[in-house]
């Protein structure tokens, strides 16, 4: 078997965007760092299901509704 084949598998801290963290097992970075997340599945609202708000710019969504009232969209 060939040696270093494989990445190194070590400890990580992952903070979260509301200033939680925890440790997992990584072969990001080198033992002990810290990996700081933009977005993470506790505020994202692909994650949790949140209500976006549909922009209608031009009202085009308007006149989709109005179009197509009949069939129940």
């Amino acid at each position: 078997m060939k040696k270093n084949l494989h990445p190194d598998y070590h400890t990580v801290t992952v903070k979260m965007t509301d200033g939680t963290s925890f440790e997992t097992r990584s072969v990001f970075g080198a033992e002990g760092d810290t990996i700081t997340l933009d977005i993470d599945p506790t505020v994202h609202p692909a994650w949790t299901g949140g209500s976006s708000r549909l922009m209608d710019t031009g009202g085009r969504v308007s006149r989709f509704k109005k179009k197509y009232e009949g069939l129940g969209f």
